[in-house]
């Protein structure tokens, strides 16, 4: 995600970008003056109605995934030991 598109190009293009985010997993910001003021994000593949947007997005929508790559800090010792479970 590059640049901003007008509120005027998502309007006459909104069929268009709906496909992209749906089929390609395309983020788009849409705002005025060049000034991002929403996004256009797919919508997760699970959903928790008990649970809020938020939160359902940030579960279930891959947000964090680059995670998994990352080494942990801790040890399940440790956090036994400072947690005392």
């Amino acid at each position: 995600m590059n640049k901003t598109i007008s509120t005027t190009e998502a309007r006459n293009d909104i069929s268009k970008l709906i496909n992209s985010v749906r089929e390609n997993g395309a983020i788009y910001a849409i705002g005025r003056r060049d000034v991002p003021e929403v996004l256009l994000i797919k919508f997760p593949s699970e959903y928790n109605k008990e649970l809020g947007e938020i939160t359902n997005f940030n579960a279930y929508s891959g947000s964090f995934d680059f995670l998994a790559d990352e080494p942990d800090l801790y040890t399940r010792e440790d956090i036994k030991f400072t947690y005392g479970s």
